[in-house]
């Protein structure tokens, strides 16, 4: 249905159909002077159009470093109601370049800087053309990556709360517990302050997400098919973790464990096998009984990825209790992460990634409702907020806001993955919260309720199939097929394409 000038990471990931070709077949950069600038612009454009110039377009970074004599600066920028991290090409240098390349182009939406001030704008051809002023593939894996912590490091908050956390974690193994909660609740204060991503909901993604369909569906002028994000049916997920950090912890995996069988749920038990003694009996009886089981780090010290001489030293002996075990996922204790070292880990998935969570000791968020790959490892973001979060650090009675932030990501279609840990069991209000909220989605037939392995395997699946035009339609071909259906936006109503 479309070609474009590259790989698209949108395209990709939700599975729409296209085909790569190179910039020589698009008309509209082979009529601008061989010197221009936009000669070597992204572009992508429905096949059905082939000698027509409408297309979406964007700059290409790497090729504008022959152009200028530097790159416009990583930062932050407003779109609309969405903040976003990237490199955009301001006005000043894209409208002269639009000026003179052959179509009448019109500024749309305007871009502007974290203090109000304008400094790009989409824009719109006469032909039906629509021109970005970023590269909507680098923005989708910034938010990823936690790329922004680049734009973000030179603010006061952000400085404040770097030197906060390093004092507390240097003299945290001197503390008693008491003094540690105190001094967690104390540093929550300023951790509360971050304005990216928001918690306990950051749509920025979403949103994005929203915004390129729209485009693409207006460029198309026509209903743009992709594959459904969720099997037989279900039109959104929901999954259980637990986090056991301590022998107490340890000890108290069946009283969540029963509350699961009681209401029909299975869920993942992530154990650290150097921190206390685990029998290999418990954790055969959980995966019997239909529980998976992960790696929670070696010695839950917080050093597993202190540094890559750290990583490669301690990785034999969590690779060896993951054969031990049967264990295909990985979260990091504290939920620390370092982008490019997690596909090293060798798991099949990693789910050390929160959407938004500014109170973890490394405070941040992918701000994803969804799976995404990190090379070829699966990432399943933790997207509810963790119960010593909410019951230890913040003081609340009850499970509200769990209900709430559900509430939100099954309006959007995305998997509401939930991290609890048995080791708080005795605050008040933490088991009658978590009893009701498994109630209270009990017989949601819309909700996927998986393992997380069960996620990732089917995260792979779609990712390995593709849509075939078919005289009768759109057919879906690959291991997803007979589970998944094709789904489309529409030309006139698509802030809902997404769902």
């Amino acid at each position: 249905m479309f070609e474009s000038s590259s790989s698209f990471l949108f395209f990709d990931y939700f599975r729409v159909p296209y085909s790569p070709v190179s910039a020589g077949h698009d008309p509209w950069a082979m009529s601008l002077p061989e010197q221009h600038p936009l000669r070597s612009c992204g572009f992508l454009r429905p096949t059905a159009s082939r000698m027509a110039r409408g297309a979406l377009r964007w700059p290409s970074f790497e090729a504008l470093n022959s152009h200028l004599k530097t790159l416009p600066p990583v930062g932050f920028y407003h779109l609309d109601s969405i903040l976003m991290s990237g490199r955009v090409l301001p006005d000043k240098l894209c409208e002269p370049w639009l000026r003179h390349a052959g179509i009448t182009w019109t500024r749309s939406a305007s871009i502007m800087d974290t203090h109000g001030k304008h400094v790009a704008s989409e824009w719109r051809g006469d032909d039906g053309s629509i021109f970005l002023p970023y590269d909507p593939s680098a923005i989708i894996r910034d938010y990823w990556s936690e790329a922004y912590h680049g734009a973000m490091r030179h603010s006061v908050v952000s400085a404040v709360k770097r030197c906060a956390m390093v004092s507390y974690y240097r003299v945290r193994p001197l503390l008693p517990r008491a003094s540690q909660i105190w001094m967690r609740r104390l540093f929550s204060r300023i951790q509360a302050r971050s304005r990216f991503p928001r918690w306990p909901i950051e749509t920025a993604l979403q949103s994005f997400y929203a915004r390129l369909f729209r485009h693409i569906t207006e460029v198309a002028q026509a209903p743009v098919p992709w594959l459904s994000l969720w099997p037989n049916g279900h039109s959104w997920a929901f999954v259980l973790t637990h986090d056991v950090e301590t022998a107490a912890g340890y000890r108290n995996i069946s009283v969540l464990r029963d509350l699961e069988v009681e209401a029909g749920y299975r869920s993942s038990w992530n154990l650290v096998p150097k921190r206390y003694a685990i029998d290999d009996d418990v954790v055969a009886d959980l995966i019997g009984s239909g529980f998976e089981v992960g790696i929670h780090g070696l010695y839950h010290d917080g050093r597993d990825l202190e540094s890559l001489s750290t990583l490669h030293e301690r990785l034999p002996g969590i690779r060896a209790y993951a054969d031990r075990w049967q264990a295909t996922g990985f979260r990091s204790p504290a939920t620390h992460r370092v982008w490019e070292w997690m596909p090293l880990l060798g798991f099949d998935y990693d789910s050390s990634y929160p959407d938004t969570d500014p109170f973890e000791p490394q405070s941040g968020g992918c701000c994803s409702l969804l799976p995404y790959f990190n090379q070829n490892l699966v990432e399943l973001p933790i997207t509810l907020p963790q119960d010593h979060t909410l019951f230890v650090i913040l003081g609340h009675s009850d499970g509200r806001v769990w209900a709430e932030k559900i509430d939100y990501v099954r309006s959007q279609g995305g998997m509401a993955l939930m991290l609890t840990h048995p080791d708080y069991l005795s605050h008040n209000g933490l088991v009658d919260a978590y009893r009701s909220l498994l109630q209270r989605f009990r017989s949601d037939s819309s909700a996927w309720r998986a393992l997380p392995r069960e996620v990732s395997n089917w995260w792979r699946r779609r990712a390995a199939s593709r849509l075939e035009p078919t005289p009768a339609g759109w057919r879906i071909v690959g291991p997803a097929a007979g589970a998944a259906k094709v789904v489309s936006t529409s030309p006139y109503d698509v802030h809902q394409a997404v769902n």
